[in-house]
């Protein structure tokens, strides 16, 4: 296997891994819903996420250029405003189900900057996945939860292109450190009003820092670390993945059964993304300006 190949299999399993984290974590979440409300669990995982990603980048705020700073605001609006309306919709619809509607942004994103009749086909694919997930359920969705879930899919596709600028103008963890520091100032007004009295509970508190190690500190770090790795089209696609760790995430801890249907979305989108590591080998990559962390 060549260098260029050992290192897109070493991202994709790095994306495998945020995205587990990340779902286990989602799964987590929903139980504390009646006590905190979805943008109170919101709060808490970005704040959370900001401390510790602040207390191990230590990232230098003066001397920053304009143009920096905005790179890190748009990553860090996009971050606040992703995880409000996902996990509004996760209050309204199941877990898999959820994530199968946000991860079309996504989609959406890798059709749209792709540069091969290839990567149409990994997409296409992909997408039959994503619908056959939702096999059996649709006609029963909350209309209010399948528009916070669209509303989540555009977000994450701009959290995808924020985060790939991030990774090249900051070294190591810097950038992603400040820019979730933006996003829980901007979820903290949201999130006091409606979790209110719960923030003052010591378990409940300590539940929302594991959702924000599981959810956002170690996925974002590590779908950090891979985008400079990947090309943002095969990221997208390796996103796809989301669905399936979401379904068996929320079968496992939430007793969400799959059907048929679902499980055949499941083999879909997991040759899509192996696909789309396949051929993404022999593209050529931008050149990272800083040494990713190892």
């Amino acid at each position: 296997m060549t260098a260029r190949g050992s290192s897109s299999g070493f991202a994709a399993g790095l994306v495998a891994l945020g995205l587990a984290c990340q779902e286990i974590g989602a799964a987590i979440a929903v139980l504390l819903f009646p006590h905190t409300g979805p943008l109170g669990m919101v709060m808490l995982r970005l704040v959370f996420s900001a401390l510790i990603l602040l207390a191990i980048a230590r990232p230098a705020v003066r001397g920053r250029t304009r143009h920096e700073w905005a790179t890190v605001a748009r990553l860090g609006i996009a971050l606040a405003v992703m995880n409000g309306f996902f996990y509004v919709a996760l209050e309204r619809l199941a877990l898999g189900v959820t994530v199968t509607i946000e991860v079309l942004g996504p989609l959406a994103l890798a059709i749209l900057v792709a540069g091969t009749r290839t990567a149409w086909v990994w997409a296409g694919l992909a997408l039959a996945g994503v619908i056959a997930l939702g096999g059996g359920g649709w006609e029963r969705l909350d209309p209010v939860g399948v528009l916070c879930a669209l509303g989540a899919a555009v977000s994450w596709a701009f959290y995808i292109r924020g985060q790939a600028r991030v990774g090249r103008a900051f070294p190591k963890l810097e950038g992603l450190a400040l820019a979730m520091a933006i996003g829980a100032l901007i979820s903290l007004p949201f999130g006091i009003v409606t979790a209110g009295p719960a923030l003052l509970r010591p378990d409940l508190l300590a539940l929302g820092a594991a959702v924000a190690i599981l959810s956002s500190t170690i996925p974002y770090a590590l779908e950090l670390i891979a985008l400079r790795r990947l090309t943002e089209a095969a990221f997208g696609i390796l996103m796809s993945l989301a669905p399936a760790t979401a379904a068996l995430a929320g079968w496992i801890l939430l007793g969400q059964q799959l059907a048929w249907l679902e499980i055949l979305g499941l083999v879909l989108v997991v040759c899509a993304s192996a696909g789309a590591v396949w051929t993404s080998r022999g593209r050529r990559r931008p050149e990272p300006v800083a040494e990713p962390l190892a």
